[in-house]
């Protein structure tokens, strides 16, 4: 796609957890599992400076959900549950922010003032978020840094059943530092590089939080003729030019679908149309879903979508799901019925005929059905309506949810500048000359890349993985100790935890004192290298265990040589017919048998010599014979 010839404009909001105590108490910023006391809250709107109601918290508000928060003494304490007062900001998670401002230029704030940015998502049982500007201005490479900011992360959402969500307290208040970029990103490639830049800023620090959870992106992005869109949440940062291709190609789909609408039919077309009851129409349906809901006294009724026949089940756009979530967040109904999906749902051909008589729909009309509760019903149907008239008029302007596939779905209105208002109960924060003066800068990323280019053997690609993940530093201090398990330790940092991590195995449990003496372990030879993988996934779920507990636990007890040849020897000649056919082709296929009996108790580079070996002398004793 030609992003400049569709105007393609995106900014970042990075939000990176800082790795120190959380910001308003001296509670540890740690995922705790087990909760020790819950309590309940339902939050509502309050009005800000100048006596408005941001429309983000009214929409919220309309849904009256309430909140179950769980935790724990080892993570939380009163202030979480606002029964304290927060106590004076986190210094040393000021001075992170500072740090950064430093490395991207940006420009301090003479005072850290913070505010009250208004949530009642739950997500704070304040109803609120404290976040304080630290700096403006500066740049990374060509794209201008808009601020930085310093604030408390949300709590943790668990579940959420019906009208009643729980929350997890464990996360609410770590210190985040929130860095957003100007509209100056011109394609999705070009959005992946700066989030990679920065998240090695922030790595540089190494007063970050790593793992999963630790780091979201948000995305600003607008298309020519559309409207800024805000993608919350995207996890992974190899997400984010597939998040933003999804985006442009969904505006520039909805674009063409309001030019479609507004040829077939009118904005106004839509604001005259009722919902009709249609449960008589289904009496005798032969449709389960139907007849569940009639026999527990709910009802089914529909509505006419003026202009919309063939345009909720394109895939891009996906206007027909659109309208389920936003229906389902406004009314709490499970789910809506469309004519594009027809036939489907048991529906008989004279049932639609049926409806689409009592709805009066005209050949590029669709149709939309609710079932349910009166009320619940109504709800959706108009939220509905609501939806498919911003339609008319383009690319609605909101925040949208990021998908695990990489699309978005609707979340709630942009909230405006009636969401903040003053924090009254956290002092100012002066920002002195002297202060800035003590901070004291990392070696910078491009500065580090061209040492450890020098200091070790590793290539380009190696290199910048050390440094995106922020491991560099860990990684000299044991190549440095153990010099000789410098590949092993480099592959441990790069694709060992990455691999655990896709297990479940909670990397902060594996810490430096950890890795010394697995690798010691393995430098006296107790075990061979490919097993370090598995000894420290043992020791981690095995927290009261030693690395010797380790290698018995898993088989890794080293074997002898002779031992070795053994096994190959077997595996070689229940094999040969195999061997002669397929020559030095045999030596992965049989590698890979091996191996099943021997990784993590031989080294494989023994394993492979012996292995070659045999091969060899059956090639060659065919030759012979031959």
């Amino acid at each position: 796609m030609d992003y400049k010839a569709i105007g393609f404009k995106a900014g970042l909001e990075i939000h990176q957890q800082l790795d120190t105590h959380k910001l308003f108490c001296q509670c540890q910023s740690k995922i705790t599992e087990n909760a020790e006391y819950t309590f309940e809250r339902l939050l509502r709107p309050t009005q800000s400076e100048l006596g408005d109601v941001d429309r983000a918290a009214l929409e919220e508000a309309a849904r009256k959900r309430r909140f179950l928060y769980s935790a724990s003494g080892t993570s939380t304490c009163l202030v979480e549950a606002d029964e304290e007062p927060p106590h004076a900001a986190n210094e040393e998670a000021i001075d992170i922010c500072l740090t950064m401002a430093m490395l991207l230029g940006a420009k301090p704030v003479d005072e850290i003032q913070f505010m009250r940015k208004i949530v009642i998502d739950g997500s704070n049982t304040t109803g609120f978020q404290r976040t304080a500007l630290v700096a403006m201005g500066g740049s990374l490479t060509n794209v201008r840094i808009s601020s930085l900011a310093l604030e408390e992360d949300a709590a943790r959402k668990l579940t959420e059943k019906e009208k009643l969500v729980n929350y997890g307290l464990d996360r609410l208040g770590i210190p985040l530092i929130e860095i957003t970029t100007e509209a100056d990103i011109t394609s999705p490639e070009h959005a992946q590089q700066v989030v990679e830049q920065l998240g090695v800023l922030l790595q540089a620090t190494k007063k970050v939080k790593r793992g999963l959870g630790t780091i979201r992106q948000d995305l600003n992005i607008s298309i020519a003729y559309g409207a800024r869109i805000e993608v919350k949440g995207i996890q992974s940062l190899s997400s984010i030019s597939k998040v933003a291709e999804n985006e442009a190609l969904r505006q520039k789909g909805v674009l063409e679908i309001a030019e479609t609408l507004r040829s077939r039919a009118k904005k106004s077309d839509l604001k005259g149309i009722h919902s009709i009851d249609l449960s008589a129409v289904f009496m005798n349906s032969k449709s389960k879903l139907i007849q569940n809901q009639l026999k527990n006294k709910g009802l089914v009724k529909g509505i006419r979508l003026a202009g919309y026949h063939g345009l909720l089940k394109l895939e891009q756009t996906r206007i027909g799901k659109d309208l389920a979530v936003y229906t389902g967040l406004a009314s709490g109904i499970g789910g809506i019925i469309h004519s594009d999906e027809m036939p489907g749902y048991g529906f008989s051909e004279q049932e639609m005929q049926e409806v689409s008589k009592r709805l009066q729909l005209g050949s590029q009309d669709a149709f939309v059905l609710a079932l349910g509760n009166e009320t619940m019903v109504d709800a959706a149907l108009n939220a509905v309506l609501r939806r498919a008239t911003m339609f008319f008029d383009g690319v609605p302007e909101e925040v949208r949810r990021s998908l695990p596939d990489n699309t978005t779905e609707y979340m709630r209105p942009l909230p405006g500048a009636a969401r903040m208002y003053p924090e009254t109960d956290v002092p100012p924060v002066r920002i002195t000359t002297e202060r800035l003066r003590r901070i004291q800068l990392p070696e910078k990323p491009e500065e580090k890349r061209k040492r450890l280019t020098m200091q070790y053997n590793l290539n380009e690609e190696q290199i910048n993985q050390l440094l995106s993940s922020g491991y560099e530093d860990d990684f000299e201090r044991l190549a440095k100790q153990f010099p000789v398990l410098e590949s092993v330790i480099m592959r441990t940092y790069l694709n060992t935890f990455s691999e655990l991590q896709n297990e479940g195995i909670r990397l902060e449990f594996i810490d430096e004192k950890m890795l010394i003496e697995v690798f010691t372990a393995l430098l006296k030879g107790r075990y061979a290298k490919e097993a370090v993988p598995a000894i420290l996934k043992y020791l981690v779920m095995h927290p009261d265990s030693s690395v010797e507990d380790a290698i018995q636990g898993c088989g890794f007890q080293p074997t002898g040589e002779k031992e070795i040849v053994l096994v190959v020897r077997r595996i070689v000649a229940e094999r040969k017919d195999f061997v002669k056919e397929r020559g030095m082709s045999a030596l992965g296929p049989l590698m890979g048998l091996v191996m099943k009996e021997l990784r993590g108790k031989a080294d494989g580079k023994l394993i492979s010599t012996t292995l070659h070996e045999e091969i060899v002398k059956i090639i060659s004793s065919t030759t012979q014979t031959n």
